[in-house]
C-alpha cells in the first residue's frame, strides 16, 4: 500500500505548480461529475459532538471505492488545532484491496476549491474580474486560486472578524497577479462584485448579507453551510437566485438549501457537466453553488493522486497488508 503523507504533498506541489495542480484537479472532477450514472453513491455519515462532527464520505464505482474520514471542529482553531483534518484511502475495486492511504486535509482543500470553479465554469460569467470572499481562515487562499485558474481575475476584496486571518490572507497571496483589497464590512466587500465566496466556520443560522446587498448577475459560492441548522444566507436570497448543489438528498440536510424546498433546487452538479441542464443563461441571474462536499470529490481527487504519485515516485510503500506465501495460512505469519 502506498502512503502519501503532508511531506508527500508539499512534494508534489513543488514539483508540478498549485496552478497546473489545480487544471488536472478540475480536469478530473468534470471528468467524473460528467460519468455520473456509474457510481455509486450515497450521503456521508455523520456523528456529531457539541463542539463538532466526523464524518465518513464513501463512493465508488467499478474500478475504484474511495473514502475519506473528515473532522469539522470550528472551535479548534482557538486550540492552536485545524477546525479540519482528513486523511482517505482509495482501493482497488477488483480484489478489495487498498492502494492508497493518504493525508487528506490539503487535498480536500484543493479538491473544495476545485469543485467551486468547476461549477463557477457554468454559473459565472466568463468575464468574472472582481471576487469578494468572506471568511479568510484555512480554505481561502485555495478557493481564490482555484478561481484564478479559470477567470480572469484582477481584484481579490475580502474581509473576517478576526483581523489577524485577513493580515495572514493577504500575506499568502501576495505575490500574485491581482489587486487584494481589505474590507472593514462585508456589504463593501460584495458590492458589485462578479463572484461572491462565502466561508465562514461558526455554527448557527446567520444572515452574512441580503439580496439587496449584490448586483444583478452574481455568482455566489457558499461553502460555509455544511451540516443541519448551519446555513450563512438568507431565504429571500435562496428564492432569488439559480441554484445548483452537488448531491440533493445531502444537501437538503445540511445545506443552504435547508432553508427551502427541493422544488427551488435548479440542477445538481453532474447535470451541468453532462449538458442535460444549463448553467447560466443571461448576464443578469443571480447564481448560487450550494457546495457542502461530496464523496465523489474525495474518489476524483485520491484518483488524481494515486496517478501522480506513479508519474513523480512519490510516497512510501508499507506493508500494511499480510502477504503470505498460501493466501489461506494467514496464522503461518505468526509461527
Amino acid at each position: 500500500m502506498k502512503v502519501i503523507t503532508v511531506r508527500d504533498m508539499q512534494k508534489l506541489i513543488a514539483t508540478i505548480g498549485i496552478e497546473a495542480f489545480f487544471g488536472r484537479l478540475i480536469t478530473s472532477l468534470e471528468h467524473d461529475f460528467s460519468r455520473w450514472p456509474d457510481f455509486r453513491l450515497s450521503p456521508r455519515h455523520a456523528t456529531y459532538y457539541a463542539h463538532g462532527v466526523i464524518e465518513l464520505m464513501p463512493c465508488a464505482d467499478d474500478r475504484y471505492y474511495a473514502f475519506k474520514y473528515v473532522n469539522g471542529y470550528p472551535g479548534n482553531p482557538a486550540k492552536g488545532k485545524l477546525s479540519v483534518v482528513a486523511t482517505g484511502q482509495l482501493s482497488d475495486a477488483l480484489t478489495g484491496y487498498p492502494l492508497l492511504l493518504a493525508e487528506m486535509t490539503l487535498l480536500t482543500a484543493f479538491r473544495t476549491a476545485a469543485t467551486c470553479a468547476l461549477a463557477a465554469k457554468y454559473l459565472a460569467r466568463k468575464n468574472s474580474e472582481t471576487l469578494a470572499i468572506i471568511g479568510t481562515g484555512a480554505q481561502a487562499e485555495f478557493q481564490v486560486l482555484g478561481f484564478k485558474r479559470l477567470f480572469p481575475l484582477k481584484e481579490i476584496r475580502f474581509y473576517d472578524k478576526d483581523p489577524l486571518a485577513m493580515i495572514k490572507f493577504a500575506h499568502n497571496l501576495k505575490t500574485r497577479n491581482f489587486a487584494l483589497t481589505p474590507c472593514d464590512t462585508i456589504q463593501e466587500a460584495v458590492r458589485q462584485a462578479d463572484i461572491v465566496i462565502t466561508a465562514t466556520a461558526a455554527y448557527g443560522r446567520h444572515r452574512l448579507f441580503d439580496l439587496q446587498d449584490i448586483a444583478p448577475g452574481t455568482h455566489i459560492n457558499a461553502i460555509g453551510c455544511d451540516c443541519p441548522g448551519k446555513t450563512e444566507l438568507p431565504p429571500e436570497l435562496l428564492e432569488a437566485a439559480k441554484i445548483v448543489v452537488e448531491y440533493l438528498s445531502q444537501s437538503l440536510i445540511e445545506g443552504e438549501v435547508q432553508q427551502c424546498d427541493a422544488e427551488r433546487i435548479h440542477a445538481e452538479l453532474w447535470e451541468l457537466t453532462t449538458g442535460s441542464k444549463p448553467g447560466r443563461e443571461n448576464s443578469d441571474e443571480i447564481t448560487l453553488f450550494d457546495a457542502v462536499g461530496f464523496a465523489l470529490e474525495d474518489y476524483s481527487a485520491l484518483r488524481l493522486l494515486y496517478q501522480l504519485a506513479l508519474e513523480h515516485a512519490l510516497g512510501q510503500e508499507l506493508d500494511l497488508l499480510p502477504e503470505p506465501v498460501d493466501p489461506k495460512d494467514l496464522f503461518g505469519l505468526l509461527t
